[in-house]
């Protein structure tokens, strides 16, 4: 895996990742136009996407099947330099018929504790919080 940016012009890039390019910029608050995602942003995606790959996976593994996924993150940053995260809140939705929920809280703790790459690297500088909504239910 090999990333680089390339500056484009004001405080856009270029973000070059494995064959793929992605703009990112600043706000127009800091001199960017916001011609993309911030970097910090896409921290957010990272997570999202790491943990959403894993756990849809090890549903599959468990026969568990879903109408839809979908995992969304929010995060809080510090008010002071350097404007780290905080905490990361993750929320995962399910939509489906007879869902396990037993199933789905291990799923998602096998990929939080043991494979997502991208929260092992967060923590523990980013207090992680996690949400498990089944058919708009906030599973305990």
């Amino acid at each position: 895996m090999k990333g680089k940016v390339v500056w484009k012009e004001g405080m856009a890039f270029t973000a070059k990742l494995d064959g793929f390019d992605i703009i990112i910029d600043a706000d127009e608050k800091v001199g960017g136009k916001n011609l993309g995602p911030m970097p910090k942003g896409l921290t957010l995606i990272s997570l999202a996407g790491c943990t959403g790959m894993d756990v849809i996976s090890i549903l599959k593994k468990m026969r568990v099947e879903v109408d839809s996924f979908e995992v969304s993150t929010d995060g809080s940053l510090a008010d002071e330099h350097p404007k780290k995260f905080n905490t990361i809140k993750t929320t995962y939705r399910f939509t489906g018929n007879d869902i396990s929920s037993e199933k789905v809280k291990k799923a998602v703790s096998l990929s939080e504790e043991r494979y997502c790459g991208v929260s092992a690297t967060l923590q523990p500088a980013v207090e992680l919080i996690s949400e498990i909504i089944i058919n708009g239910e906030i599973i305990d």
